[in-house]
């Protein structure tokens, strides 16, 4: 009897120590899954603050709260379920999960690896700062690009001879100075579109300030520390577009007049040409015959009057303020909203359009150009002004609020 108690007991001794408490493996085991649960939320949140501090553009005076959490082994939590939450604030950067016996312990702190969110908001803020120089140098560049080649054809383009007829009384009208001088055409086609882009969007941004009717961005710029306003911004835009469109036509108008070198009407008066064997077009055996081969005499001519005389199509003054102009137009008919008075915009747009029109008609009172020559330019320019206006971002111009449409139902 005494064998068989030793015997029971020792089975009972040898049971007990081989085999497992069942409830502390459940806590062990709501341990680990409650520290998996809230290292997942926690990554996830880590990713979302990230995710949240490269769109900030200022996180310096972030704070960060650290929020701990426990967990109960035996299964109870403040819900009753075996299920842990965890409140955390969007600024934590790092979480760290601690077993503590029965107890899961998650600490939020403003720290991810060596890098703190100073350095890390110094590194965004440098990040963005070479952004913005990267997009404005880009830009100065593409505008270069365009730019350069008119500055090429104006200091060494060599257009091309055409020659003429000595009876050819298109060619015969006397040289006269220009009506709208070349200072006078810089002035209206860039000092005047440039300031009515800065006023317009200056009375925007001030009286955006005033009234909540969304009429002007609200997004905030940043650069090297300094908010930049929004209206520079914007004019930043607008201007650097129009200087684009301008350099554009330019451009065209350049390459036709160099590709086609058509003789200006007071060809004679300025070239006063002499043919080859030496006679001029006042002898009568020269009457009717084309001439290509001649020399510019020209005795009171400057060489820059030489070669803008085989420069005639298109004509360069038209084109430049019909763009200028119509882009201008344009640019009112879409930013100025001035509710003050109805007619005050459209008088604007119509004094710009005149001042184009004025313009080429001047170049052919003035025996600059011939008249296809003026339409040819004006065309060019006011296509041009068009079609960049049209290619602008959508908040800057809106075709139905130049021709508004109205859409009729099928019946």
């Amino acid at each position: 009897m005494k064998n068989t108690a030793a015997g029971k007991m020792s089975n009972e001794s040898t049971a007990s120590e081989s085999t497992p408490f069942r409830r502390p493996e459940s806590q062990n085991s709501f341990d680990v899954s409650s520290s998996l649960l809230l290292l997942a939320k926690s990554r996830d949140v880590e990713k979302h603050y990230r995710n949240l501090n490269q769109n900030s553009n200022d996180i310096s005076n972030s704070n960060c709260s650290c929020d701990n959490v426990n967990g109960n082994g035996n299964g109870n939590s403040n819900s009753n379920s075996n299920t842990s939450s965890a409140t955390v604030s969007t600024t934590a950067a790092l979480a760290i999960a601690n077993l503590n016996n029965n107890n899961v312990e998650v600490r939020l702190c403003a720290g991810s690896g060596e890098e703190s969110i100073e350095q890390i908001s110094k590194t965004n803020k440098m990040d963005h700062n070479k952004r913005v120089l990267y997009r404005v140098a880009l830009d100065v560049f593409i505008l270069l690009c365009v730019g350069f080649p008119i500055l090429l054809f104006y200091l060494w383009g060599s257009a091309y001879q055409r020659g003429f007829f000595c009876d050819d009384e298109s060619l015969k009208h006397p040289f006269k100075e220009s009506t709208v001088k070349n200072w006078m055409l810089y002035f209206v086609g860039l000092v005047l579109p440039i300031g009515v882009m800065l006023a317009v969007e200056i009375v925007r941004a001030e009286r955006s300030k005033t009234s909540s009717d969304g009429a002007f961005p609200t997004r905030r710029y940043i650069f090297m520390d300094y908010e930049v306003p929004a209206w520079m911004v914007e004019c930043y835009k607008k201007i650097g577009i129009f200087g684009f469109g301008a350099a554009v036509s330019q451009l065209t108008t350049d390459i036709a007049k160099y590709s086609i070198g058509r003789l200006r009407p007071h060809f004679f008066a300025v070239c006063q040409p002499i043919l080859s064997d030496g006679t001029t077009c006042d002898d009568p055996n020269n009457a009717g015959k084309y001439i290509e081969d001649f020399t510019c005499k020209g005795d009171d001519s400057t060489k820059r009057m030489l070669k803008e005389v085989h420069l005639s199509f298109p004509s360069g003054h038209s084109s430049f303020t019909f763009y200028t102009m119509v882009y201008t137009a344009l640019y009112l008919q879409s930013r100025m909203d001035w509710k003050g008075s109805k007619l005050l915009r459209h008088s604007l747009q119509f004094l710009f359009i005149m001042i184009a029109w004025y313009t080429a008609l001047s170049r052919v009172s003035d025996y600059k150009h011939h008249w296809s020559d003026v339409l040819a330019g004006s065309c060019i320019g006011a296509l041009s002004a068009v079609i960049v206006s049209n290619f602008l971002p959508k908040d800057w111009f809106n075709w139905n609020t130049v021709w508004p449409v109205k859409h009729n139902k099928m019946r």
